[in-house]
């Protein structure tokens, strides 16, 4: 007997039981073994909200269907010398499809870590599951799959029929989306890694990405029957579509590549790139990204911070040399005007004391003696303009208290030959 002619005796079966006393021990024996797990859960649950890592989350969604399924299991096997077993031996599939779907889902969830349509997808894939088995215990599934069959067409060579299509589609998906897994568990795994770069680690993480995506696609391939060599035609149109309209997204791959592994842009890197000035933040396969400490984001291509200059600030040393200028009174006193500025600087808490703050004497402008005030931060990501400001207005407040005057342009007005007076 098949397994399909099995399952369809095992309804009918459970339907003649319904009408024996029996029925209720089975009842009462699922729902004190469906509360029992339940209580499990819970329980493994809490014991693991303070573990770290994936497989704790595994564990908790886990806990209730395989625990449910062996106590059914257990159940079915102590009940059966005295009593029917078909409730129990059809609940078993239905936990054991409940694991599945929450194994999957979990999967997805860690491939996919900041996708939000995983809440209706997990129904969705639940639904389809389900579906599924109840078309292989009412005995429909064979009708199905030879429907799908008889729906056939051909790529090149390869004649292909919509179920052959239906099943690929769902182990590639499959396939992908755990090799998508493994690679979050490899990152996960090296991004802990401090003694390697940075940018080394995300190297090694799209690698693997890569990878992993690519021999995913082939055994999938390879597991549904397709030949490879069916897919020469896709594989000519796109050599031919990166070579031609794909060009730009090529170049700026490799240039991600190229960025990383020569590391001359790291991440928390202060660049400017053209009149653009931000702390890097991310780098991806195609742009990096530059945040400005006013918030906001430039996106820049790979392919401009390879074929352009770029200002990396903090390349060798994060020390960044900030300056600003003032005007003094011609009478004042330069070496006191100079203590207060540098006084003024040191006072601040960014400002490095090693090398300490400098004053040049820039300019005999017009009005003024100009002197630059010269000083050092080891913390440019935090901002210019603050640490600018700050030094300005302690400026400001040592020169009003000890006299110093900051003038301002003056023009003296002389009328040569005035007209006369009028009567």
């Amino acid at each position: 007997m098949s397994q399909s002619k099995q399952a369809l005796q095992l309804v009918n079966d459970l339907a003649a039981d319904l009408a024996a006393p029996s029925f209720v021990w089975q009842v009462v024996a699922l729902l004190v073994c469906l509360g029992c797990a339940s209580f499990f859960a819970r329980w493994w649950r809490q014991q693991r909200e303070e573990g770290a890592g994936r497989l704790s989350d595994a564990s908790a969604r886990l806990a209730f269907p395989i625990t449910a399924a062996l106590l059914v299991g257990a159940a079915k096997l102590a009940l059966k010398p005295f009593i029917h077993v078909n409730l129990l031996k059809i609940a078993l599939p239905l936990l054991g499809s409940m694991a599945l779907v929450r194994t999957v889902v979990f999967v997805l969830r860690q491939a996919f870590p900041k996708a939000t349509w995983l809440t209706a997808w997990e129904r969705i894939i639940a639904a389809l599951v389900w579906g599924w088995l109840a078309l292989y215990i009412t005995d429909l599934a064979p009708f199905v799959i030879e429907s799908l069959e008889q729906v056939e067409f051909h790529l090149g060579k390869q004649a292909i029929n919509l179920w052959m299509l239906l099943h690929g589609i769902v182990t590639v998906l499959l396939t992908v989306v755990i090799a998508l897994w493994i690679a979050g568990m490899i990152e996960q795994r090296l991004m802990r890694v401090e003694t390697i770069d940075t940018s080394l680690r995300i190297v090694g993480v799209r690698v693997a990405k890569a990878l992993l995506t690519v021999g995913a696609l082939i055994t999938s391939l390879s597991l549904v029957g397709i030949d490879m060599t069916a897919l020469s035609v896709f594989t000519g149109a796109l050599g031919v579509g990166l070579g031609l309209g794909l060009q730009k997204i090529a170049s700026n791959y490799v240039s991600g590549f190229i960025i990383l592994l020569d590391r001359s842009i790291r991440i928390g890197n202060l660049v400017q790139v053209g009149n653009d000035t931000g702390e890097v933040t991310q780098i991806t396969t195609r742009y990096t990204v530059l945040r400005h400490p006013g918030g906001a984001e430039f996106i820049v291509p790979n392919e401009t911070l390879i074929g352009s200059t770029v200002q990396n600030q903090t390349y060798s040393d994060k020390r960044l040399r900030l300056a600003t200028t003032v005007g003094v009174a011609y009478d004042t006193d330069l070496e006191l005007a100079s203590r207060l500025l540098c006084e003024a600087a040191a006072a601040q808490p960014r400002v490095l004391a090693e090398p300490g703050p400098k004053v040049f004497l820039a300019q005999f402008a017009d009005s003024a003696i100009n002197l630059e005030l010269g000083f050092w931060i080891g913390d440019p990501e935090e901002g210019r303009g603050n640490v600018l400001s700050d030094v300005n207005f302690a400026i400001v407040d040592a020169f009003r208290r000890h006299g110093v005057q900051i003038p301002f342009p003056q023009r003296d007005v002389r009328i040569v030959n005035p007209p006369a007076a009028q009567p």
